[in-house]
């Protein structure tokens, strides 16, 4: 069976497959947008240690190295890219339920905020693995940078954003979105962004926390 199956690869497949249940959950006719964040917080808990998993191997081989930088590229596509549009996918058909009519515009702006989203997740990521493997070629010590807002900080970004829901009397579909197309341009942006240490993983680690208890109350609360 051809793959790597070892610890070091454990958690960018659980990454993989909570991003996947999280897709259709939302756009499934049983579930709602909003389950999907929980996947996505899941994932971005798993993507915060399976790099410093797979470092604690010490004889890994240059194929298993490569092997695990792609996996994870492709796991992010899935989970950081594809699920926050489903997210927001699931929440315009709500809101096209609700409302019944939709200018053909608006409907065309929407699939084209989604469309622009994924596509931008894939370039940032795509570039990021030829870097990181120039990188290596070159240096063996730790990423100290990111050039462009790292993908897998859609694990935040779109909880928080629903999350906002609770706080304003409006729908927040267009904020969504506004967002959606906001973070993308700051994928392939050349922004220099620090890479946190343990400490700053730590803190992301409570946000995300936070977010996922404060999304379980608030559902509770609206039932």
């Amino acid at each position: 069976m051809i793959g790597f199956y070892d610890y070091t690869v454990v958690l960018t497949y659980i990454s993989l497959v909570s991003g996947v249940t999280g897709i259709m959950i939302s756009l499934s006719d049983m579930g709602h947008p909003f389950y999907g964040a929980f996947f996505l917080l899941l994932s971005g808990l798993c993507d915060a240690f399976d790099g410093k998993v797979a470092r604690t191997k010490q004889n890994r081989t240059e194929s298993q190295k490569k092997f695990g930088i792609q996996i994870d590229s492709l796991s992010d596509l899935v989970a950081f890219g594809v699920l926050p549009a489903s997210i927001g996918a699931a929440l315009f058909r709500r809101l096209s339920l609700e409302s019944k009519v939709f200018p053909r515009s608006y409907t065309v702006l929407i699939f084209a905020v989604i469309a622009f989203y994924v596509l931008m997740a894939m370039i940032r990521l795509a570039y990021f693995n030829v870097l990181e493997e120039n990188r290596q070629a070159s240096d063996n010590g730790d990423r100290k940078s990111y050039v462009g807002l790292p993908v897998t900080s859609a694990a935040l970004i779109f909880p928080l954003v629903l999350l906002v829901r609770y706080f304003l009397p409006t729908d927040i579909t267009p904020l969504y979105f506004a967002t959606m197309l906001f973070v993308g341009v700051l994928f392939v942006s050349k922004i220099k962004v620090t890479k946190p240490g343990l400490r700053g993983i730590l803190i992301m680690i409570c946000l995300g926390a936070a977010e996922f208890v404060a999304l379980i109350l608030f559902k509770l609360l609206a039932k």
